[in-house]
This record gives structure tokens, C-alpha cells and sequence, in this order.
């Protein structure tokens, strides 16, 4: 039985050959038109998306194989019904499960007590499905993986950004986060050292830098986040743009990542926040390509999973 939790739960050939997979399969979608024949998807949502239902529900519909939306807002999980009582039921009927839920400690339980793969669409420590699709884009565009840098800038305190130091260790790019040097807006140390440990075996390395124009210097490719994550609250935005507004990634700052430098952004975006319009709507951006290899990835995630390649 295998789940996919956490990035740093896979091998490096793992991860790598999951990349390719999904390469390949958005070359020859058809090659798996029927992979997924009378195989149920459920799609538990504690959290809001756009890409993650729309790129889950129709690679299953691609695939041959139909997907079921659940929303908690809906459901008796976690007040009438124990997230262990749900795990045992759903087995019973799907075939794998993919959550997006608050917690990583409820997805946990949900993958401890399921008879079916258990993918984490999404928690509060981890969105590997996310970091999988942006590798992806990363090879086709720049052809390789191993020896690029990877600049993340901005509130490092997330999901993605854990996800990123993991996924990109794994497969031997450097990355480099720039945050303010405020603990609200860090990785935990604990994720520092986890991508640290993956990276000594691959050759990469890991910094945490506090100057916005050290962090992206040299960048192949530079990324960025939300500001205002779901679980934030308003009354906090204005605090938050003052902090952080030094690590707007803007067309002054792209200047000293490489001149072919990428930028990427998982959306959704808030254009005069976390970025400027002028660089996601530009030509360095490939924000779209990353939102449509969503489906890609999670196409290989899936038949992975289910030991269909």
C-alpha cells in the first residue's frame, strides 16, 4: 500500500520518475484513456481549490474513471463521524482518495486507516502534488533538473515552500528561500534541516537568506506565494504587506535572476502583492503551464499509486 503524504517520503527516483511519467502522459493522453476503467476517485475538501478539483476530477474523467467531490461543510467528518470511521467506509467503496484538509495530522489518520491509497492534495505541512507538476515544468521548459537554482521569495511559513525545499532536493536543484528574518515568515527548522539531510545525498544545497536581491541573484528559476493563505485572517493583510513587501518579486528585482530566468506562481495570485502584474502577465512568466500540468502530475500520481505504471 503506498500513500503519497510528504515529498520526503519518495526516493530521488521516485520523485524523478514520476516527472517523466507525467511528461509522458500529457504526450500520449490517449495511451491511458481507459487506465482508470470502473476506478472511483474521492476528492475530500476541507479547503477551497480551483486547480485541485478541476485537474483531479478531469484526469479521472480522462482516464476513463469518474471522481466524487465531498465537502466537509457537507459532512458529519470530524463532529458525528471520526476521520477513522470515514477512512474504514470510503475503502469500502472508492479506490483511492485524495484530501485537502487543514491539518496534516488529519490527513495522517485518514491514510493510517484507509485500505486505499491516500493522496495529500493539500495540508497545512505539505502540497506535494503542487511541487510535483512545477518540477515537471521546470524539465520541459530548462531541460533538466539537477545543478538549477530555485529562488522562493516571500512569506516562507507554508505548505508549498516546505514542499519546494523537499521536492527540489530531492531531485539535486538548489534552492534558496528569501523571507524577512521574522519566524512568522520562516520554514520551521525542522523542515530546514529535514531538506538539508535529502540534499547532502544529492549534491544541492538549502540556504535561508534574508536580503531580496541576494536570495534571487543568479536564479534560474524565482517563485512565489499567496500573502494571504487561506487561514489568515484580513485584520492581519496590512501588517503583512509592510513586512513582506520588500520581497515582491517585481520586474527591478527579476533583473538580477538570470536574464532566461522563469517565474512561477501556484496560484491563485493577487497581482500588487506577492508579485507585479507586469511579471506574472510577462514573458518570463509560466504560471499557466504550471496550472495545466496539475492534471498531468496527478495523472501519474494516480496510476502510480494504483500500480498501473
Amino acid at each position: 500500500m503506498k500513500h503519497l503524504l510528504a515529498l520526503k517520503d519518495l526516493t530521488s527516483n521516485e520523485i524523478l520518475f514520476l516527472i517523466d511519467k507525467a511528461i509522458e502522459i500529457k504526450k500520449n493522453p490517449e495511451k491511458y484513456s481507459t487506465a482508470m476503467k470502473d476506478k472511483t476517485l474521492l476528492m475530500i475538501f476541507e479547503k477551497p481549490s480551483l486547480r485541485t478539483r478541476l485537474s483531479f476530477e478531469t484526469g479521472m474523467t480522462q482516464m476513463g474513471g469518474h471522481a466524487i467531490f465531498y465537502s466537509i461543510k457537507d459532512s458529519p467528518l470530524g463532529k458525528k463521524e471520526s476521520i477513522h470511521d470515514t477512512a474504514k467506509t470510503a475503502s469500502r467503496y472508492v479506490d483511492i482518495i485524495m484530501a485537502r484538509l487543514n491539518k496534516f495530522t488529519d490527513l495522517k489518520e485518514l491514510a493510517d486507516n484507509s485500505s486505499v491509497p491516500v493522496i495529500d492534495a493539500l495540508s497545512d505541512m505539505n502540497h506535494p502534488c503542487q511541487i510535483i507538476c512545477d518540477l515537471q515544468t521546470i524539465k520541459e521548459k530548462k531541460g533538466k533538473l539537477k545543478g538549477l537554482t530555485l529562488t522562493y521569495m516571500g512569506d516562507s511559513e507554508n505548505n508549498v515552500t516546505y514542499s519546494l525545499m523537499h521536492g527540489c532536493a530531492l531531485v539535486g536543484m538548489n534552492i534558496k528561500i528569501g523571507c524577512p528574518n521574522d519566524k512568522r515568515f520562516m520554514p520551521k527548522e525542522s523542515v530546514i534541516q529535514e531538506a538539508e539531510e535529502i540534499a547532502k545525498k544529492t549534491g544541492s544545497t538549502v540556504k535561508i537568506i534574508h536580503d531580496p536581491i541576494e536570495a534571487v541573484k543568479n536564479a534560474d528559476i524565482v517563485y512565489t506565494d499567496s500573502w494571504m493563505s487561506y487561514h489568515i485572517p484580513e485584520s492581519e493583510q496590512e501588517e503583512r504587506i509592510k513586512v513582506l513587501k520588500p520581497f515582491q518579486v517585481n520586474s527591478e528585482l527579476m533583473k538580477h535572476a538570470k536574464k532566461d530566468a522563469l517565474f512561477m506562481n501556484c496560484l491563485p495570485a493577487m497581482r500588487g502583492f506577492e508579485q507585479t502584474a507586469d511579471v506574472i502577465d510577462g514573458p518570463q512568466s509560466i504560471v499557466f503551464d504550471q496550472a495545466e500540468n496539475r492534471l498531468h502530475a496527478q495523472k501519474a500520481i494516480i496510476l502510480w499509486l494504483l500500480g498501473k505504471i
